[in-house]
């Protein structure tokens, strides 16, 4: 899902005519956040410029604002003041309103500007500047009922000429010492200023914003217009707000958002363009490919750059500690009913990559929503990686989430496993006793691995309780019937009696989950569908010379659930196999390029790998 006013302004039918320049005002967050979507959404024909908001802050830090938006909804009075001199014209969009047109043809609207107007605007669709909607209301001036700032057309280039700046903030300084502070933020202003110089505007056709606010008369300009340009959701409340007819613009809305994003990708129509770098290599290496080769399909996935959208939903930064470790996970459509668990056993920051298709993302949010164990849950972030292709790019998906952890640490973890109760607190006590981060000392703290047959059980409060469980046969240490491979190293009889952490030694086709510190080696991406992608990077670790410490009062519990489709296509597909044994000695010939002579030890773990039952 692109953020909705972007995709509507691309997803029209008529809208991908013509080149577009965005001027974005964000945070350092927001920003991170768009860089990341328009980087790997490589959509043709875009230029983007963003504004530090925190630079504007002291431009307006003056002017006392009730409004929800705060400092940020009067940051268009002084666009003219920072956009580049070079641009005459620009259109000013709030990021609520949904385009139902091509934004050319608001632009279009600029010629029917008089030598004097300067700004385009749609008249306020509510009585507020009207000031009759309670007892000693009382709005800032304006002319009748005054306009609406969601939508303007601002002619620079004369803005300027017009001396604006000075006007505005003379404007606001003489209405500030009766009204103490705006109630609509820049509107306000925008309003009085146009009060006293009518001849500044250009009124705009109303379907260009129509406004579903608490106490709007939108429905006068609905019912006559034959085609509605732009919706503007200008409630607190946005999609929830209250009206006669915001069901039908709701699902407008929705439309726009369960598009597919791979939409955007398309070139324009009639209008040849440039596509993003990234997008020309990625076609130069793609064509590159031979079809006819049996792992064509494997390597197609490895190529595939897939649309990211961090942060998807709101996100509280965690607050700045030592020790403090973040849960990172990934998972498709077919585990989110893993999430409310997860969440109860795990206090902590989390960093989830989600694989899912635009609607999925859409019914993720209702789900989220919905759910009061989750919807309370600010300190969990989730990053949708859009599904392209048919393997499932399980490292590409651990790389996004491992990226975006904000903790000196994290647990590398996998969505079907449950951790202690307790781990949270036990993994930042146990960094701190072994005090890793004052000795900057590299290791991987391996958390031993469980697993239950059982769909319902009862948890373990403690290593007391899971070893009787175990004994009980309630319990198995982690795949040690199909895969003991895998977790043998850990020595699990060893761990039973263990009172301090202890070390243990690589070999081949390890793989734990281990808590590491945030700037650890990344997953090699290579290693897409089932098999190898969590040894390749223990393998990583340890041709790094991690430390594997083994906590002896850790343990997680791996839940049943039905095989997944590339497991099912491992065991059943000789040629699946034969292509992960290539890209097995593929990782060790790049091993052995970084690492040289002390990448022999990992040529034991290069035998095929047997089918696991």
């Amino acid at each position: 899902m692109a953020p909705p006013p972007i995709c509507s302004l691309y997803c029209h039918p008529s809208a991908r005519k013509n080149p577009l320049h965005l001027h974005l005002v964000t945070d350092a967050v927001a920003r991170m956040i768009l860089e990341t979507l328009f980087r790997t959404w490589m959509v043709p024909a875009v230029t983007i410029r963003f504004y530090d908001a925190e630079e504007l802050k002291p431009l307006i830090s003056w002017i006392p604002n009730k409004h929800y938006s705060g400092l940020y909804g009067l940051m268009k009075l002084v666009l003219p003041s920072i956009l580049p001199l070079s641009l005459a014209r620009v259109v000013v969009l709030d990021t609520d309103v949904t385009f139902s047109s091509d934004i050319a043809e608001l632009w279009a609207l600029f010629a029917h500007f008089s030598d004097k107007q300067v700004i385009g605007l749609v008249e306020n669709q509510s009585d507020w500047y009207l000031g009759n909607l309670w007892k000693n209301h009382k709005p800032w001036p304006a002319l009748g009922r005054g306009f609406n700032t969601g939508v303007i057309l601002l002619q620079l280039d004369r803005l300027r000429q017009s001396g604006w700046e000075q006007m505005w903030k003379l404007m606001a300084k003489r209405e500030l010492l009766t009204l103490q502070a705006t109630s609509l933020a820049d509107q306000d202003v925008f309003n009085a200023v146009i009060k006293e110089h009518p001849e500044l505007v250009h009124p705009l056709p109303c379907v260009w914003n129509v406004q579903l606010s608490d106490h709007t008369l939108a429905e006068r300009c609905y019912l006559e217009a034959a085609d509605l340009k732009v919706i503007h959701w200008n409630s607190p409340k946005k999609l929830r707000v209250k009206n006669k007819h915001a069901e039908f613009f709701r699902n407008l809305h929705l439309t726009f958002l369960g598009y597919d994003g791979k939409l955007l990708r398309r070139e324009l129509f009639g209008c040849p363009s440039q596509l993003p770098a990234e997008a020309e290599q990625l076609q130069q290496a793609m064509a590159q490919l031979d079809e006819e080769e049996p792992c064509f399909e494997f390597r197609q996935q490895q190529l595939t750059v897939h649309r990211v959208h961090i942060t998807f939903l709101p996100h509280q930064l965690p607050p700045p500690q030592p020790h403090d470790v973040t849960l990172v996970a990934q998972l498709s459509m077919d585990r989110l009913q893993m999430l409310e668990a997860l969440c109860r056993h795990w206090p902590g920051p989390m960093s989830l990559a989600l694989y899912l298709t635009d609607a999925e993302a859409q019914q993720f949010l209702h789900f989220v929503e919905t759910s009061p164990v989750l919807s309370a849950r600010k300190d969990v972030a989730y990053h949708i990686v859009y599904r392209e292709g048919p393997l499932y790019p399980v490292n590409q998906l651990r790389n996004v989430a491992l990226a975006q952890a904000l903790t000196p640490y994290v647990f590398l973890s996998d969505i079907d496993f449950l951790p202690a109760y307790s781990l949270y607190d036990y993994l930042r006590a146990s960094i701190e006793q072994l005090e890793l981060s004052s000795l900057q000392r590299k290791a991987a703290l391996v958390v031993p691995a469980f697993e239950t047959l059982h769909y319902r059980f009862s948890f373990p409060n403690s290593k007391a309780e899971l070893l009787t469980l175990l004994d009980a046969g309630s319990l198995y240490t982690f795949r040690y019937h199909e895969w003991p491979q895998g977790h043998a190293p850990t020595d699990y009889a060893r761990w039973r009696e263990a009172q301090a952490p202890y070390r243990v030694q690589w070999a081949a086709d390890y793989e734990p989950y281990v808590v590491v510190p945030r700037d650890c080696p990344r997953y090699d991406p290579r290693f897409v569908g089932f098999g190898w992608n969590k040894v390749a990077h223990i393998i990583e670790l340890d041709a790094q010379e991690y430390e594997l410490l083994v906590l002896p009062e850790a343990f997680s519990i791996h839940l049943p659930h039905a095989p997944s489709l590339d497991i099912s296509r491992f065991r059943s597909s000789p040629t699946y196999r034969d292509c992960l044994q290539a890209f097995k000695e593929e990782f060790h010939q790049d091993l052995s390029r970084r690492y040289g002579a002390a990448a022999l030890k990992y040529l034991t773990a290069l035998q095929p790998s047997q089918s696991r039952a």
